[in-house]
């Protein structure tokens, strides 16, 4: 066959639209608005998100848009107006509501659903919108604010960026409409990978957004916005029209806030929140092994990569000479400074802050391995305070995968986080930090950096006060929230669910003996305050299930459903009780999102599409020898009209007409009663748990057993240590025998005559038994894609 050229003239674009732009007669795109509305009242916001859908074709249509949300946020309604027509919406369990929904587009009627896929990333689909027509949905939350340094921070994502996806591609129907593969580290890949419009789309979505200031009694001193161009009235923001959804809205409040103990009784027993601020104590630093995590990957080009080597650099500068350090620098492969940890000497810390000046973006993102390595490198705890700081902007899919291989390591040390993007993934980075009990720090700008920094640097000096625990009131068991430590400038923020009592006091340990504070209670009637404690807890229990505890799953169904508060396991329904078509959607489209402001494209040829040059950005520099890198996903041949990997049918006929629908997603990991749920419905009692829940601590017993053979020779005082740790562990899993036997084995290491050689190998016996022979992490089923 003879393929000939064709001349440019015969080909001219759309005029002004760009490479990118699709259009029909009717209208391009589903999603015609956004509004966001906040009524912001102290350190907590109440948000009521309305999208507004108009079918700009001539059949019925099913409109699919991935979003985020603030990681924090607890949903809490659901409503779909249409025609005249509003139905609330109903929280259920997700696979039955993926088949209510599904039942109802088949028989004509009209439905929406809304699903949680991580923290901060939802998806709403909206079946049988009939030609011509306008559907909204609304979306009612409640979120708390961060307080630090005198200020509060409301932060709202407005655009979902692609994130780095690795792994090998699986078999059988994709669980959702997005642009990458599920594969095996990311089985929802295709849920959180909507397909991406090339810079300058002429046609942005029609963004609106309000925010309302009630300092609530507390004196507001200024408010302050950046990334976008506000227009002040009063207490009131409001953005400029035109802005477009491709970075996080963010708005901070500077005032006072003031220890408080606040008791919503509402609903029976009730709900605390508990703020302390912090004490004015001085505290003398421990000396630190510190290792500094720096993402190189190509999203990180441009203005990122700049401030992200400043920030690295300006931690180093924090340290001294009693600490030591290394640097770890990631894409597809991991490059130290120099070997191991060193001394934090000013020849040092100059050799690692020229090292980073020559770092530059390219790769993939593959977290997994170099924070793997940080932990290696800080090995067995020791008198000195070991902390990981991981610059990155978060852009990965394999949470679930990072938490389940390294969380239970990570959370034997002090972990921060600085996220550095417009649209960062802070719902993952947050967990990161909270696993290790450390802050997380989201920069979004150039000029953003140098107050973050003062911040970060007291992060990574010691906490004011640590081994918090709270007396007074009658707390429900297992439902405080993460007590963590108090760092100066950054109040405390506890939530929980109680019976009875009106005060409590905060005891802990400073550098100069115990502390304590007491607070008295104030009876108030806000909602928010539980649902703010039922989406914090909620997140904490899939944290755990992230990390092997997959018993937790009917605990976390009948938690959303009795406090009303969207999760991974719940989704929101709602179903049209008329009917107004003869079936199902004749077609179908997913949304097409803004490119994040500020990524830099990387230079291509004139017509390689935005897929393309993220294939190029992603791959690893010529020369260098790669670790391992996920199977290729999606080549120049399904690259269509700009979008990256959009609609695997075609891009200009999933836009431009009808096509055959797709099959939709496999509902079978949520279907009810299947034999992943046959788990009973009783909540769980104290006692000694199953055997099988060992699989939650199973990370840190391995690191435990390889750092034991590691050492040089048996060591009395750290086979001390390690039995105290055993015990803790053996309390978290409720009560095991062999971790209880050996841990009072390793108590008589500090007495008289005690035999280190006959107490490590003892140890060492024990452990290899608990984590089995191959020292392996284990591997649980798929989340998503479970039998």
């Amino acid at each position: 066959m003879k393929i000939t050229s064709l001349e440019p003239a015969r080909c001219l674009p759309v005029p002004d639209a760009g490479f990118g732009a699709l259009r029909t007669e009717r209208g391009n795109l589903p999603l015609e608005s956004v509004d966001v509305a906040a009524d912001i009242s102290g350190l907590i916001a109440g948000v009521e998100v309305t999208q507004g859908f108009r079918n700009p074709f001539d059949v019925t249509l099913e409109a699919t848009y991935v979003f985020p949300l603030p990681d924090r946020a607890a949903v809490t309604g659901f409503r779909m107006e249409a025609d005249d027509r509003v139905v609330e919406g109903v929280l259920k369990e997700r696979g039955q509501a993926r088949a209510d929904y599904d039942q109802a587009l088949r028989e004509g009627r009209r439905a929406a659903i809304a699903e949680e896929d991580r923290p901060d990333v939802f998806t709403i689909r909206v079946g049988n919108i009939l030609p011509g027509e306008r559907v909204s949905v609304r979306l009612t939350m409640s979120q708390p604010l961060p307080y630090e340094d005198g200020a509060a921070t409301f932060r709202f994502p407005l655009v979902v960026a692609p994130r780095y996806i690795p792994g090998s591609p699986i078999d059988g129907p994709p669980a959702g409409d997005g642009a990458a593969p599920d594969t095996d580290a990311v089985p929802d890949a295709s849920r959180i990978s909507p397909p991406v419009l090339l810079p300058g789309f002429p046609d942005p979505v029609r963004l609106s957004l309000r925010a309302s200031v009630d300092a609530a009694g507390l004196e507001l001193r200024e408010l302050a916005s950046s990334l976008h161009v506000v227009e002040e009235e009063g207490h009131t923001v409001r953005l400029r029209p035109g802005e477009r959804l491709d970075r996080d809205f963010i708005l901070r409040m500077s005032f006072e806030a003031s220890t408080s103990l606040q008791l919503d009784g509402r609903d029976g027993a009730g709900t605390f929140a508990l703020t302390v601020v912090p004490p004015p104590l001085q505290s003398t630093r421990t000396p630190r092994d510190l290792v500094l995590v720096l993402d190189r990957s190509g999203s990180m080009g441009g203005w990122k990569m700049v401030t992200a080597r400043r920030a690295a650099a300006r931690i180093v500068d924090t340290l001294t000479e009693q600490d030591r350090f290394a640097v770890l620098t990631f894409d597809s492969v991991v490059e130290e400074a120099f070997e191991g940890l060193v001394e934090a000497s000013d020849r040092n810390r100059y050799r690692a802050v020229e090292h980073l000046a020559r770092v530059d973006a390219r790769g993939g993102t593959e977290l997994l391995e170099p924070l793997r390595r940080a932990i290696a490198l800080l090995g067995a705890r020791n008198e000195r305070e070991r902390v990981v700081v991981l610059v990155t902007d978060g852009q990965v899919g394999n949470e679930d995968q990072i938490l389940e291989q390294v969380g239970g390591a990570l959370s034997a040390m002090r972990v921060h986080t600085v996220g550095i993007d417009r649209a960062v993934n802070a719902g993952f980075l947050g967990r990161l930090a909270g696993l290790g009990a450390g802050r997380c720090e989201l920069v979004e700008s150039e000029d953003r950096l140098d107050a973050a920094m003062e911040q970060i640097h007291r992060r990574i000096g010691a906490p004011l006060v640590t081994d918090l625990s709270l007396k007074g009131l009658d707390v429900e068991p297992d439902t405080v929230t993460h007590l963590g430590s108090i760092f100066p400038g950054v109040p405390l923020r506890v939530y929980g669910r109680y019976r009875e009592g009106s005060s409590l006091t905060v005891r802990g340990m400073a550098a100069d003996g115990p502390w304590e504070e007491q607070v008295a209670g104030v009876a108030v009637d806000n909602p928010a305050i539980r649902a703010v404690w039922a989406r914090a807890h909620l997140r904490e229990l899939e944290d755990r299930y992230a990390m092997g505890e997959h018993d937790l799953e009917s605990r976390i169904v009948r938690t959303s459903l009795e406090y009303g508060v969207l999760c991974r396991f719940t989704a929101y329904v709602a179903i049209d009780t008329r009917q107004v078509a003869e079936g199902g959607p004749e077609h179908r489209v997913i949304q097409p999102v803004e490119p994040p402001s500020g990524w830099e494209l990387p230079q291509g040829p004139p017509m390689m599409g935005f897929a393309a040059q993220a294939a190029v950005m992603a791959a690893p520099p010529m020369g260098v020898q790669r670790m391992r890198l996920p199977e290729p996903g999606l080549g120049l041949s399904d690259l269509d009209q700009g979008l990256i990997a959009g609609d695997p049918q075609g891009a200009s006929e999933g836009f431009g007409g009808p096509r055959v629908p797709a099959q939709p997603p496999a509902p079978a990991p949520f279907a009810p009663g299947g034999g992943a749920r046959g788990r009973g419905g009783a909540m769980p009692k104290p006692g000694p748990r199953p055997a099988h829940r060992l699989e939650s601590v199973r990370p840190q017993l391995v690191a435990e057993l390889e750092r034991l053979k590691a050492l040089p020779a048996p060591d009395l005082l750290y086979l001390a240590d390690l039995g105290s740790r055993l015990a803790a562990l053996a309390a978290y899993l409720g009560g095991n025998e062999q971790l209880e036997t050996l841990a009072r084995e390793l108590e008589a290491a500090e007495r008289p005559g005690a035999d280190a050689q006959a107490l490590h190998e003892r140890a060492v016996e024990v452990l290899t038994t608990l984590v089995g022979d191959d020292h392996g992490p284990g591997r649980r089923g798929s989340f998503w894609k479970r039998a």
